[in-house]
């Protein structure tokens, strides 16, 4: 039997009792359904976090002060603080896989400007900082290396503070304090939204490191060093160049243990998508469930149409037709189903992923391969669990399927 011809008996045989089949697909169409909502809020959730960590910055190393312990008690990590500016100039000396490096000075401080104050985080920084962070200006320009020899009092804004202090007007011009300390307004930085941890990013003021540490932090030592590569595929080297020259700048003998800490930021990146993969399975996983209690379905009505065709099937047998055909006719009515079942479920999966991000405000994304496996997978539930009923259809001894009432 040609295979178009097996279709279009299949289709036939399904439609002579739409209710049934419709009732049979159900368990399809939820399982395909449930499978494209989950793995879509999986996949959105995961790119959401890559997005969060590129607006970290690209292929960028950060420098942190180590650990420190008294009386055999850890007091947690950036408590034995060594960081200095010179630091910083050493790296952008001595390691060429590193294209940029900046200190980050770091003091918290009311803002007092435009139309209140507001209190916010101040970082002084170097004119390369914007390169690491791959932060754009939206008006205005950024410092430049002649602010930060001269410790100009100049200041690049985030957006959070722009609408709190400036909500009507434009920042650029504009005078703030800064613990008394006058800084002129040049620049206000593009929008980056929430970091990985719920952190407001926007809610930060950029400043020359020179000016910050004289004027408003008053100390030797800096916050942390950020440094990137050009290259992505250079980040390990250069994270283990930028150890050895930092022991060197330390003076730190061989058994000495490190007084910093080097942190990967693509490894961030790899921990972040590995746990939204195992997050994303699970939920797939979960939602396959539903999946096999409709190939169950299907397997009891096609056992339920074997019985109630028998003697069509004695019939079939009785004029030529092989138990191969017979097999192959009642697999592919299965499959069919399964598949009808797929199409619809797909269009479930679509409608619900949207309704659940509108109403939710979670990220949802649906990929053209989460798409063909619920299909398949689909069609490979039709297949197991069509299979013993069509085997039984093909059994059937001719003779004895004729004589049945």
């Amino acid at each position: 039997m040609k295979a178009t011809t097996m279709i279009k008996v299949a289709t036939r045989s399904i439609r002579r009792n739409t209710m049934r089949t419709l009732l049979t697909m159900l368990g399809i169409i939820i399982g395909v359904g449930a499978v494209i909502v989950m793995v879509s809020v999986g996949q959105g959730a995961q790119s959401q976090i890559e997005q969060q960590i590129d607006n970290l910055g690209t292929n960028m190393l950060v420098i942190m002060p180590s650990a420190s312990s008294q009386g055999g008690v850890n007091r947690g990590a950036g408590t034995f603080n060594r960081l200095r500016v010179e630091d910083a100039e050493k790296l952008r000396r001595e390691c060429p896989l590193v294209s940029a490096v900046s200190p980050v000075v770091i003091a918290p401080s009311q803002v007092i400007g435009g139309r209140g104050n507001w209190r916010s985080l101040i970082q002084g920084v170097s004119v390369d900082y914007q390169t690491i962070r791959d932060w754009p200006i939206e008006s205005g320009v950024f410092f430049g290396q002649s602010d930060v020899r001269s410790m100009r009092k100049v200041a690049v804004i985030g957006q959070t503070i722009a609408r709190n202090l400036f909500p009507d007007e434009d920042p650029v011009g504009q005078q703030i304090r800064l613990r008394d300390v006058p800084f002129r307004i040049i620049g206000v930085l593009s929008e980056k939204g929430q970091s990985a941890n719920g952190s407001d990013q926007d809610d930060v003021i950029l400043a020359p490191y020179s000016t910050v540490r004289n004027r408003l932090a008053g100390r030797m030592f800096i916050g942390q060093i950020l440094a990137s590569t050009s290259s992505p595929d250079d980040t390990a080297e250069a994270q283990a160049d930028v150890r050895a020259i930092m022991r060197e700048a330390h003076g730190l003998a061989k058994w000495e243990d490190d007084d910093f800490t080097v942190r990967n930021q693509t490894d961030l990146a790899e921990t972040a998508k590995s746990t939204t993969e195992v997050m994303t399975l699970l939920l797939a996983a979960i939602a396959s469930i539903s999946l096999l209690v409709g190939g169950i379905g299907i397997m009891n009505i096609m056992l339920v149409s074997v019985t109630e065709r028998t003697r069509e099937i004695g019939i079939r047998m009785a004029i030529g037709a092989r138990g191969s055909d017979v097999l192959t006719q009642f697999l592919v009515e299965s499959v069919v189903m399964s598949l009808l079942g797929g199409v619809i479920g797909i269009g479930v999966g679509f409608s619900g992923a949207a309704v659940l991000g509108r109403f939710t405000g979670w990220s949802t994304a649906i990929s053209p391969e989460t798409i063909a496996i619920a299909l398949a997978f689909s069609a490979g539930v039709g297949i197991f669990f069509g299979l013993y009923p069509a085997r039984k259809a093909a059994s059937l001894n001719p003779i004895e399927a004729l004589r049945y009432e």
